[in-house]
């Protein structure tokens, strides 16, 4: 990463859980760096910390040792105040059951991120570019349509156009394929791929998919609550 200013650099961080008689660590002193415009994987076993990591990442949780630094802002340090802020202008999220409103059309859905107070832009700026990204995964004929109304893919395609309304610096993907068959799967891989390429966003994919985890620059295991590099 030389010549790449980091834009993630998690140093020495640990994740504890305290329970009735005992201490759960989850995460334990991990270090990584992902450079802005880069893509990394992680994957690892159904309990080893890869939602808790990525929770961390995105400012959901504070972790118990060590820092988290992101666009040289020690993320872990905010108040609850400017973490909100922060998720809202900087981060795009994309989970594996997607989180769609049924009641919200695909269009309305995407403009979701953009209900947060202290947008200057205008409703119809915004509108124009919710209507831009879905074009760009191809449900332009589907503005008015509901969730239930889509496949499986087509709800994770408006996930991503929704991740990208507030044009983040950095997604943040929980097993985003993980209800996908195999062919849709390597359509929405081509898709992230195509995203990093494009937009210049750094992407970070949490995986049991070893298949759309080497597809990333950075392909890491996260076993036993330690962090290493493929």
């Amino acid at each position: 990463m030389e010549g790449n200013p980091g834009m993630i650099d998690v140093q020495n961080v640990s994740k504890v859980y305290e329970m009735p008689g005992e201490s759960l660590r989850v995460l334990d002193g991990i270090n990584f760096r992902v450079g802005k415009g880069e893509t990394a994987s992680v994957v690892g076993p159904s309990g080893s910390g890869k939602t808790t990591l990525l929770n961390l990442l995105g400012a959901l949780d504070r972790p118990t040792e060590g820092r988290i630094v992101i666009g040289e802002r020690d993320i872990a340090a905010l108040s609850e105040e400017e973490a909100a802020a922060f998720r809202n202008r900087s981060l795009g999220f994309v989970f594996q059951h997607h989180h769609l409103l049924p009641q919200c059309t695909l269009l309305e859905n995407v403009l979701l991120p953009r209900l947060a107070g202290g947008w200057e832009e205008s409703e119809v700026a915004t509108t124009e570019r919710a209507e831009a990204l879905l074009e760009e995964v191809g449900l332009q004929d589907r503005l008015g349509h509901f969730p239930y109304q889509l496949s499986g893919g087509e709800r994770l395609r408006t996930a991503l156009a929704r991740a990208l309304v507030n044009e983040p610096n950095l997604i943040l993907a929980d097993e985003p394929t993980g209800s996908l068959d195999e062919e849709t799967t390597e359509v929405v891989a081509d898709f992230l791929v195509q995203l990093n390429e494009e937009k210049g966003v750094t992407l970070i994919v949490v995986t049991h998919n070893p298949a759309l985890a080497k597809r990333m620059q950075n392909y890491y295991e996260l076993r036993s609550g330690k962090l290493e590099k493929r």
